[in-house]
Formats: C-alpha cells, structure tokens, sequence
C-alpha cells in the first residue's frame, strides 16, 4: 500500500482504488458500479455466501474485503439474499470476477453489483489489507470506480477524513422494515426453493427419493384447536434467514418497525419478542430501544435477541457495550457454551461488543468467543430472556446454533 501523498496518478490499468483515512492508497481494477463510497473497511472470512453476506442489513456503512480470494465464482440468484437489496456499501477481492459456474446461478456478481450501485475492487492484495485492519484497526475508507481509471485522490482522502465513523452512529432506523407485517416465508431447500412453514412438513425429495421430515411445530390447546405461538420481531436491521428459522421452529412472526412503541407491540397480542441484529452503535440505537425493551422485560413474557439484538438486551439490563479493536465477521466462529463446555461454530458479524465486567448480578454469561474470550450470549436468571451475540440462523455459515430457534419457541408453550 502506498502513501497518497506520493502519488496521486494511478498505475497502468488501474480502474479503481482504495483510499485510507491514514493516507494509504490501494490500486486495483473496477467492478460493478462507477462511482465512490465511504465507510469502514472490514473483512471477512467466509469462503461462501457473498451474495448474503452482502446483502445483510448488518453491513450497511462498511466496504468488506473478502479474504477467500475467488468471489463471485458461483454467480449470483434471486434465493441467495437476506434483504431486498445489498446493504454493504462495497467488496474488495483478491481474483478478477469470472463466468458463474454453478447450476444455480441467474447472474455474474460483477452485473449484479453494477444493478445495485454497488463498487468492487479487484487484484488487491486482501491478505495485506486484512493484515493491516488486524493490526491497525478496521479504518475509514473510499471505495472508488471509473472506468476511465480518472481519481482525484486528494479529494477522495479528505472524503475519508470526513467520515466521521460508526461509533455513535445509529443506523438500525435507516435499513428497518417502515411498517408491520406478517411473516409468511419458511427455509430454502434444495428443489423446492421457499416453502410456506405448513407446507416443508410434507415435503418429498425432489429426486423421487425418501421424504424428509420436520418437527410438528404447532401447539394444540385445551379445545382441540392447532396454534402457533405469536413472536414479534423488532427489525433493527434483519436477515430474512431469521424469520424463516422462527417460523421453521413453529411460530407464527409479525415484523415491526425498530422505532416500535411498546404500546403498538402489546397492541399485536405477541406471546414472545424477538430482538433482530442490524447495524451501527447499539449506544445510538439503544436511546429508543430500550425503553420498549424494559417495559416488555417487565412483563414476564419470553424475549430472544441476535446480535444488536443482544447487544441491546445487555444495555437494558445495565450492561454496557465498546467498539472492537476489529469486530467478529465469518462464518467459522468457534464460541463456547458455557453450561456444558459444547464449542459451537458460528457465523458472527458485529464491531461491539457487551463489556463481561458490566453485566449485572441479574444476568448470566452462557457464551464466550474462542478467538478472544469475549462475550457471546447472556441469559437474565429473574426473567425468560436470553440472546446471543453470533448468527445461530447462519446463511451463510454453520447450522451448530439452530436449537436456539427452538428453545425460544418452546419457552411460548
């Protein structure tokens, strides 16, 4: 990497840069869209699942580099997405974006990202960049494209200067849902694509071979009749996986706004919360999240939280949250169930983190991340409310955690 100062006309070939807010600059080609954006640059460890990594609402303000260095090699599609569109601002490779092998592929990432304005860059050096964040920090950064291979680096740098970052940003308001409603999709499988969560119980192989079978998730009360507990999900920032996995473990999820009142929630009769994950400062987030979160705690009814999710419910219970040095972003995590000494593999993606030494004497550390012994679950032991800080959902990533999906509906019973 070198310094914008000395430089500020690109190399032969190059279509596209990475500008630091220290004054590094980073010369590689252009993909996707033209144009630039700010935001920090982190990275991230999957070796699959570009196309949900970068449409996780979780990423909005942040230009990944991907470590694994051939992305885009499957292609993109319409099922392999977590939101409407990618929240990611940018990615940064190490190889150039080849043709789609893969049976399922609709689309080359490079005209998928060109469709969502969203920049690439290619031919960087990933494991110095990524060596760089792990030493130095995730920095602020200006992703840029043209064509033409024209930059005015200065001005681009005093872009990065500028940011002013994601601590204190609150950003769960600008990717949440902006109006109710019910959440109707069950899990992908093979053949099948997205089945209604009545209809995956009955589902033969699309081979003509041995159906599979999935847990009856429905409740049946006292006169006969077949329900399903109701869950309200607060969308700070969601992955659609998420809901899916509600529904899969037998609940029925209606989908709020992240400035949700609490009189509007209770107004939905749910029998659980669910606390999503999202982006930016959870301290931000928490001036109007909180409040509802405290007065459903004092209900006594089931709560679950992901991610920013959890990192909420701890600043709720009195708990206090920092800024990672570096944050958690892969999908081969290994995290430490506390009860029984389990190591679970977990996707994780977050930059804060719930300070251990704050938590109070109400609530109980039940995971610890093996790469840093940071927290990664808590559970409250005077009420039925419990998150943890990694991606039990997966997708992408390992499916070690999807019996938390089921605990938190059985505790509806």
């Amino acid at each position: 990497m070198a310094d914008a100062n000395a430089s500020h006309v690109p190399p032969s070939g190059a279509t596209g840069c990475l500008v630091l807010a220290s004054g590094e600059v980073v010369w590689g080609r252009g993909f996707g869209a033209e144009g630039a954006a700010v935001g920090e640059v982190c990275f991230h460890t999957a070796m699959t699942g570009y196309q949900e990594i970068m449409t996780d609402p979780s990423f909005a303000g942040q230009i990944i580099t991907f470590t694994f260095p051939h992305i885009g090699n499957t292609g993109t599609n319409s099922d392999d997405v977590e939101a409407d569109q990618p929240h990611a601002l940018g990615m940064i490779v190490r190889e150039d974006v080849t043709e789609p092998s893969n049976f399922r592929s609709h689309e080359r990432l490079d005209d998928w990202m060109r469709r969502h304005a969203r920049i690439g860059l290619a031919g960087i050096d990933t494991r110095a960049l990524t060596r760089r964040i792990r030493g130095r920090g995730a920095p602020n950064g200006v992703i840029a494209h043209s064509a033409a291979g024209q930059f005015d680096v200065p001005a681009l740098l005093a872009q990065a200067q500028g940011w002013p970052g994601l601590e204190g940003m609150d950003l769960a308001r600008e990717v949440s849902t902006e109006m109710d409603r019910e959440w109707a999709g069950g899990v992908w499988r093979l053949g099948f694509g997205y089945q209604s969560p009545s209809s995956q119980r009955t589902l033969g192989s699309p081979t003509g071979g041995r159906a599979h079978s999935v847990r009856d998730p429905d409740f049946r009360q006292d006169d006969g009749r077949v329900v399903r507990p109701h869950v309200v999900a607060i969308d700070y920032g969601s992955k659609r996986t998420i809901f899916r996995q509600l529904c899969e473990a037998g609940a029925r999820v209606t989908v709020v706004p992240a400035t949700a009142s609490f009189d509007q929630i209770m107004g939905l009769a749910p029998d659980g919360l669910f606390l999503s994950n999202g982006p930016g400062d959870p301290a931000a987030t928490a001036e109007y999240a909180v409040p509802v979160i405290r007065q459903w705690l004092a209900t006594g009814r089931p709560l679950f939280g992901i991610c920013l999710g959890h990192q909420l419910l701890g600043l709720a219970v009195g708990a206090t949250t920092t800024k990672m040095f570096q944050g958690h972003r892969g999908a081969n995590h290994p995290v430490k169930r506390l009860d029984d000494g389990t190591v679970e593999i977990t996707s994780m993606n977050h930059g804060f983190a719930v300070e251990r030494d704050s938590l109070p004497a109400t609530v109980r550390e039940t995971h610890v991340s093996l790469f840093d012994g940071s927290n990664a679950g808590l559970e409250l032991t005077d009420r039925p409310a419990f998150s943890v800080q990694y991606h039990p959902e997966a997708s992408p990533g390992p499916q070690d955690s999807l019996y938390l999906f089921e605990r938190f509906v059985e505790m509806l019973r």
